[in-house]
């Protein structure tokens, strides 16, 4: 049975749900907008690879509801709404939003980090400011943790209505194939499924990365926060930005490089493209490597500072 997932057509039901599930893989290894941001932000704001691995499957039970949803939805014959040109630009707006929201839910907890340094405080003066501080937004900082623990949901469920070239085989060539209502829904849930199983452990990577820093648990936690508030601002930013652009500026839409690969995401590297990249590579990474780097010095120098008793007087 030959397996064509760059122009799948006139598929037999057994043909079309493997076709489905191999492209939901690809779809979760290809950089997408609508994925890897995402997934990125949440995980390294777990810092830790059983954060990461909730916040990729959260995000990835979502995106196989939206998904099953929508083509169960294309199978009754309304694909063409969801192929309305600028669809994805609009979507952007949403998505953006969202972002910007979870990243205030990260600063909020960033901003409650006390950090103490091998049995000292590393701020004296600020010390009793601080746990005041904390005592005060204790409550506060444990809601809106909890509800960024769940945005992941609402930002698969969100992001999965894009229309791209996934999309499109999935909505006018495998969803059509299914024999039955009762069946139009499988081929989305099974795309579903296979991008599932690489965001999950792409969560679980990213968590990981965030908490294998050489550094103490406070100081992880820091840098892991920094970073996910950081992505989701100015990722929140960007999106809601190029989806305005898009919208006014219809021609911003065929812009992209034309590289040749016969893989779906890679074959036009356009605007999606570049915010998932520029997102997670342009302020994800490299804030992460940063904030790393900028505590490993703070450690360096707080080991290397003589620790004076509370009171003993400098010579």
């Amino acid at each position: 049975m030959g397996i064509n997932l760059w122009d799948p057509a006139h598929l037999d039901l057994g043909a079309a749900l493997i076709t489905a599930l191999l492209l939901g893989v690809v779809h979760g290894i290809t950089p997408d907008e609508h994925t890897w941001p995402i997934t990125f932000s949440y995980a390294v704001g777990g810092y830790s690879t059983r954060a990461g691995l909730r916040a990729g499957a959260l995000f990835s039970f979502s995106f196989i509801v939206q998904r099953a949803l929508a083509s169960e939805l294309a199978w009754l014959g309304l694909a063409h709404w969801m192929g309305l040109k600028g669809l994805d630009y609009a979507l952007y707006i949403p998505v953006g939003l969202l972002m910007l929201f979870g990243g205030m839910l990260m600063a909020r907890q960033r901003h409650a980090v006390h950090l103490h340094l091998f049995g000292h405080c590393d701020e004296p003066a600020l010390m009793q400011a601080a746990d005041a501080s904390l005592r005060g937004q204790g409550a506060r900082d444990t809601r809106a943790r909890k509800l960024a623990g769940w945005m992941p949901a609402v930002h698969g469920f969100v992001a999965g209505w894009g229309f791209g070239a996934f999309a499109l085989i999935l909505y006018t060539t495998l969803a059509p194939a299914m024999p039955s209502a009762w069946w139009g829904w499988v081929p989305g849930a099974l795309f579903g499924l296979g991008t599932a199983l690489v965001q999950v452990l792409a969560g679980a990577l990213f968590g990981r990365i965030a908490a294998r820093r050489s550094l103490p648990p406070e100081a992880i936690r820091a840098v892991a926060l920094t970073t996910a508030t950081r992505t989701l601002i100015w990722g929140g930013l960007a999106y809601a930005g190029a989806g305005a652009l898009g919208l006014l500026l219809p021609r911003l839409r065929e812009f992209g490089i034309v590289t040749g690969l016969h893989v779906h995401n890679l074959d036009h590297l356009g605007v999606p493209f570049m915010l998932a990249v520029g997102v997670v590579l342009g302020v994800g990474l490299t804030t992460l490597i940063t904030e790393t780097r900028h505590w490993q010095k703070r450690l360096r120098n707080a080991t290397a500072a003589p620790v004076m008793a509370p009171g003993a007087a400098k010579e």
